[in-house]
């Protein structure tokens, strides 16, 4: 198989956006009824940083932080259907926000 130039792999990574409280801990961002959606980003060619694992928080090209629930491979033709992330972070988020959001999938 031919490598062609500027091919990358592209994952989906489906995501819980995050705000902080007032202690500067994440916490999952919720609507007026308290109520949250999970999004969908991808890998694009001028994300920086690696994916780690689930829990890690990424920023996507409007500055949202966003918690890692679920990966998916994303055949690289497909990868128009996905808004592209910014970049990896080092932080992760706790496991009950992980479980909280987890219950959306």
């Amino acid at each position: 198989m031919m490598n062609v130039k500027g091919k990358y792999e592209v994952f989906q990574y489906i995501g819980v956006p995050l705000e902080t409280n007032d202690s500067g801990q994440y916490q999952i961002k919720t609507d007026e009824e308290g109520d949250f959606k999970l999004h969908s980003w991808r890998t694009g060619k001028h994300t920086k940083g690696k994916y780690k694992h689930i829990g890690q928080v990424f920023m996507t090209e409007n500055n949202l932080m966003v918690a890692i629930i679920k990966v998916n491979p994303v055949a690289f033709k497909d990868r128009h259907e996905f808004t592209p992330l910014q970049r990896f972070t080092s932080q992760q988020v706790d496991d009950a926000i992980i479980a909280q959001a987890k219950q959306k999938l």
